[in-house]
């Protein structure tokens, strides 16, 4: 019998790579990557374990055939965001491809929650785009990521300053948010839902691998690596503009990043609805992401 063939879009991305690894390694699906550089070392290294990788520029091609797809939007400057457009457009023409299941990437309506008191339309465009795919005629299915660990290695980036290492976090310092590593922690929920579809129909699974705080997270830092370190406030307008004043050339960035904290830490980060009773099975916890990664502040490219 003919395996289901998952098409995965954004496949280049932590999300889409995650899942693209995760089945090629269960075996018991075709995989489809869609990526704009199908020629890359990345896309190669798939087609040597078995996958397709095809341009994500015509979508209508690229889900042809496909059993379910895996679909995340990448975020845009809040400037005349696409995003929402971007994502039904992505659902649109699964459905149009006759694909029968759709595990979408989504986050909590902050405008919603807030009642328009909170700018992150990041987060509320995925949602907005969840809700109109649950209007589509497809088995939708839903997976929501805490506050991404690589965060503090991509864009709110450790700096030296007198033989100490100062760590920058757009958190209070004794709050403690969920995070998770989206590398490890994405493909395999996407993995089991694909693999039983009937128990995630509507469903939307958070993924969490850690509750923990800014001031345990440079505290296990520098238990680990010994090097000293300390926490320093990115939480506010004038501490995020202080250690990244290159976000002040634009003001709706600005906005929407305290927007997004302010948030996370007055509403929470999930909504009781979602809001998870325990951490994700085998995820990795902060310790475990450092020992995996060797993280000591560096600059880091995913």
């Amino acid at each position: 019998m003919t395996q289901p063939l998952i098409a995965v879009a954004g496949a280049a991305s932590k999300q889409g790579r995650s899942v693209v690894d995760s089945l090629l390694a269960d075996g018991g699906f075709r995989v489809r990557a869609l990526t704009r550089s199908p020629q890359s070392e990345l896309a190669q290294s798939w087609v040597k374990r078995g996958a397709e990788v095809v341009s994500a520029d015509d979508l209508a091609a690229a889900f042809h055939g496909a059993n379910g797809v895996f679909l995340m939007t990448p975020p845009t400057p809040p400037n005349n965001s696409q995003e929402y457009a971007t994502g039904c457009l992505m659902a649109d023409a699964a459905v149009a491809a006759g694909v029968r299941h759709i595990v979408f990437s989504t986050l909590e309506n902050v405008d919603e929650r807030t009642k328009g008191m909170k700018f992150a339309p990041h987060f509320t465009d995925k949602a907005r785009i969840a809700d109109y795919i649950r209007r589509l005629p497809v088995q939708s299915s839903f997976v929501m990521i805490a506050f991404f660990f690589t965060n503090l290695m991509e864009y709110y980036l450790p700096r030296w300053e007198n033989d100490k290492l100062l760590i920058p976090i757009y958190l209070p310092e004794d709050f403690r948010a969920p995070f998770a590593d989206p590398l490890s922690i994405t493909g395999p929920a996407v993995l089991d839902i694909f693999k039983r579809p009937q128990d995630y129909d509507g469903v939307t699974v958070p993924l969490v691998g850690d509750w923990i705080s800014p001031r345990e997270m440079v505290e296990t830092f520098t238990r680990l690596t010994g090097i000293p370190a300390e926490y320093r406030n990115a939480y506010t307008r004038e501490g995020l503009l202080h250690y990244f004043p290159e976000f002040a050339a634009n003001e709706l960035l600005v906005q929407e990043l305290l927007g997004m904290v302010q948030y996370a830490v007055e509403y929470g980060y999930f909504s009781p609805a979602n809001r998870p009773e325990h951490i994700t099975p085998d995820a990795l916890n902060w310790e475990a992401f450092l020992r995996r990664t060797g993280w000591k502040g560096e600059k880091a490219e995913f």
